[in-house]
């Protein structure tokens, strides 16, 4: 990060303070939104992901995405909505996202394979050449067969394989390099009713609920009276296991998302300077249990066991990544050592975590029920990637397509355990792979909920001093 962003962020830090001492005097009710206990579908409290996150998570993951393989994402922002004429982009300043120019992005990267983390692949000057020309073929001349039929087999396994994502393709012009560091996620005053079409999309069309339904404080619903969500609820719990986890998923997220709205908010502008920091009036509106009646603590558990999913799906895929095959290739060598390091010291502490959800309760019926089930799952989870494209605020779809696609990526981890379990050392797996873009979204969306929860421990703690 450059010093000029380090000066910036302790201005921010100063005005979030005088702003914390306006708005902290009237949120008494929301100390109540603590929310606590264990976590329904699974085993594990609410205390113990909070510690495991805060001491052992947080501080590495946040490192992590500051490593140069980890922030830079390439990604097409103009791919045109897919299911409705859109209402056009937003033109808030902070809605803009800032391209990295060419000469910014390590060489090891710019390359342009999706390949390129591969030590064989990175060992030949045809191979260069390959991916500058997007073609494989280059590499036949320095390649034995075996490899040669690997890398072949790779690329037809990964044209085909089940993706429970709408992937951009790198390959297209409209696709650019972003640094993730200097494009954060935060409130950018998109709001209204296209904000509001794309997540009613997503719950109403896509997470297995009938319309005669009606989702709390759903704001394009008609007025449901005395009724608070319990007949939601009570349809939720009347639902087979998965489909209860889709919609935790996706609660999950955009619970996540407003965390980060909330904490990252735009709270007065200087001289043409704004100052970012937590907006307390903010946080209650979304998550209050009295302004919520009932429902922001729940979207808070909901949070929690995202967190889970993604945390069993890194602790399952690092034997992927244990393999010496396996370089996180940007061309600095020393820092590429570094990252892998860092990554697998990572990959242990998942490891360690002691009351994991268990993958395995799911999909267990029958075998032709469980995949006809397994595969609606993934594919009313792909939609909802490709309707990620309907943002109107680029800044917002960039940071929608990356946790989707990284929640996409845990999910095809969790289905994937057979195939990882017959990884070979040191040759490219036929039956699993991931692209680079599909490891720093992974990593990425990871470290966004690492970082919601410790806001939320954050909110929680200048709660209590306020009472």
């Amino acid at each position: 990060m450059s010093r000029g962003a380090r000066r910036a962020g302790a201005g921010q830090g100063a005005a979030a303070a005088v702003q914390l001492l306006v708005t902290l005097s009237f949120l008494p009710s929301v100390v109540e939104a603590q929310v606590t206990g264990v976590l329904d579908d699974c085993l594990c409290d609410i205390d113990s992901i909070d510690n495991f996150n805060t001491f052992k998570i947080f501080p590495k993951i946040k490192k992590l995405q500051e490593r140069d393989y980890f922030r830079y994402y390439k990604v097409n922002l103009k791919r045109p909505c897919p299911f409705w004429a859109e209402d056009g982009h937003c033109s808030i300043k902070d809605c803009h996202v800032e391209p990295c120019p060419e000469s910014k992005i390590p060489v090891g990267i710019k390359a342009g394979s999706s390949t390129k983390y591969l030590k064989v692949a990175n060992s030949t000057k045809e191979l260069e050449d390959c991916e500058q020309a997007n073609k494989l073929g280059a590499v036949n001349s320095t390649l034995s067969n075996q490899s040669k039929e690997a890398f072949i087999d790779w690329a037809r396994y990964d044209d085909s394989q089940d993706h429970f994502c709408e992937l951009d393709d790198e390959r297209s012009p409209a696709a650019q390099y972003v640094d993730l560091l200097l494009n954060p996620e935060r409130y950018t005053g998109y709001k209204g009713s296209s904000a509001w079409r794309v997540w009613n999309s997503i719950y109403e069309e896509n997470c297995f609920k009938p319309r005669s339904v009606y989702r709390p404080l759903n704001p394009l619903a008609p007025s449901r009276g005395e009724d608070d969500g319990e007949s939601f609820y009570t349809w939720l719990e009347g639902l087979c296991l998965e489909k209860r986890v889709f919609y935790k998923l996706i609660s999950g997220l955009h619970a996540s998302i407003n965390l980060h709205l909330c904490a990252n908010y735009l709270l007065e502008e200087t001289w043409g300077k704004p100052s970012w920091g937590p907006n307390m009036k903010e946080f209650k509106r979304r998550f209050d249990p009295v302004e919520t009646k009932g429902e922001g603590p729940r979207r808070l558990k909901n949070l929690y066991f995202l967190y889970l999913i993604e945390l069993r799906a890194l602790s399952k895929v690092a034997p992927y990544f244990e393999r010496s095959i396996v370089d996180l290739y940007t061309g600095n060598v020393e820092e590429d050592a570094d990252t892998k390091t860092l990554l697998l010291n990572i990959f242990q502490d998942t490891k360690s975590f002691p009351m994991h959800f268990d993958e395995k309760s799911m999909f267990a019926g029958d075998k032709k029920g469980a995949k006809s089930l397994k595969e609606e799952f993934r594919l009313h989870f792909k939609n909802i990637s490709r309707i990620m494209d309907c943002v109107g605020c680029d800044k917002c779809r960039l940071w929608g397509k990356l946790q989707t696609q990284g929640l996409g990526t845990a999910l095809k981890i969790l289905f994937s355990e057979k195939e990882i379990q017959k990884l070979p050392e040191n040759s490219p797996s036929k039956g699993f792979q991931l692209t680079r873009q599909e490891i720093v979204a992974l990593l990425n969306a990871f470290g966004r909920l690492s970082t919601s929860i410790r806001e939320l421990q954050n909110f929680k703690v200048l709660l209590q001093h306020s009472r």
